[in-house]
């Protein structure tokens, strides 16, 4: 029997390469898509081949084990709460939320319905980083000293550059894939954050777009982290996403995206990249979609998505205030 899965918004672009993973997964089905934007829905329905229901709703009254939910941040917790309250399991896009109060309304409630929460977080699956995290267990490289990390990209406009929908800018738009890492390969949590940030490639936004956060680690680690909007429209790829790890033992090296074709046309498109490599949302939506099969564990859980959504949070708060946050929040 296979997974029945429901889509929740097509808001943020990463939905499109989540149902398409889904779709390609032979032990999942994706059976549904609630949009409130229902042109954008019924749209998406008919490319997947799948029903569109009308409200989020009628969508978790259907015959559906799990949903994936991609609105804009904010709404993020109405979502989730609606699909605990219906016995649903959920993967949620990040950032978790916009809020610690939200993020763990969230996980309480999917705790308290007996369902799984899972934050998506899918550099986790990249093989760069399985490698560099397997030698990090082994003692390859020692005690980890310091990290450094980018997740540097394009603005996306839209929703994203509007703080009452996606609670903030770049910074929290690209802090917590690499903060995630971070975490992960460390074991350890971040104790204290540093942020610069400034609206300095669009001054005219309402929103930050380039962000430089310092953080100390529990384990006396140092780590910073480029969260910036800072390629332009005609950067030859979206963005990247890397981590150097520095150990008493050696050093690595992780860049998810480097399997990568350099692309010449004569036309208007000129230079680009084009990857080869994993697919990294495969991974993770095939992770969900065998936790939710076998009632396992979520690889990726809510509290992760937490706590990386709170170094953001953190950092917004550095920055108005001008010196370090001490974490938790």
């Amino acid at each position: 029997m296979p997974v029945r899965i429901g889509m929740i918004s097509f808001a943020h672009m990463h939905a499109a390469s989540y149902a398409a993973c889904v779709q390609s997964n032979p032990n999942a089905l994706l059976t549904g898509i609630s949009d409130d934007d229902s042109e954008r829905g019924k749209q998406m329905a008919e490319a997947y081949e799948c029903e569109y229901f009308g409200s989020v709703d009628a969508l978790l009254e259907a015959d559906i084990d799990a949903v994936i939910i991609c609105t804009e941040n904010a709404l993020h917790r109405d979502a989730t709460l609606r699909a605990a309250a219906a016995g649903k399991h959920v993967m949620c896009e990040k950032p978790i939320s916009i809020s610690v109060e939200d993020a763990q309304a969230m996980i309480n409630a999917c705790a308290d319905a007996g369902v799984g929460l899972m934050t998506a977080f899918p550099c986790r699956y990249g093989p760069a980083y399985i490698e560099a995290r397997r030698l990090v267990q082994q003692g390859q490289v020692g005690d980890i000293l310091a990290m450094k990390g980018t997740n540097r990209g394009r603005n996306p406009g839209g929703w994203f550059v509007e703080p009452q929908f996606s609670g903030g800018g770049a910074t929290i738009d690209h802090t917590v894939h690499i903060t995630d890492l971070m975490r992960d390969i460390t074991g350890d949590e971040v104790a204290s954050v540093y942020c610069e940030m400034d609206r300095f490639f669009n001054p005219q936004l309402r929103c930050d777009d380039a962000g430089l956060i310092t953080m100390d680690f529990t384990g006396g680690a140092i780590a910073t982290l480029d969260c910036s909007w800072s390629r332009p429209p005609h950067y030859p790829t979206w963005g990247d996403a890397t981590l150097a790890v520095v150990g008493t033992e050696g050093n690595l090296w992780i860049d998810l995206f480097s399997e990568k074709l350099h692309v010449y046309q004569n036309d208007a498109s000129g230079y680009s990249w084009a990857g080869y490599g994993a697919n990294l949302d495969d991974g993770l939506v095939d992770a969900f979609c065998d936790a939710v099969a076998t009632g396992a564990p979520m690889p990726i859980t809510g509290r992760d998505g937490l706590k990386a959504m709170e170094v953001a949070l953190a950092a917004y708060q550095s920055a108005a205030l001008g010196e370090a946050v001490t974490l938790p929040l």
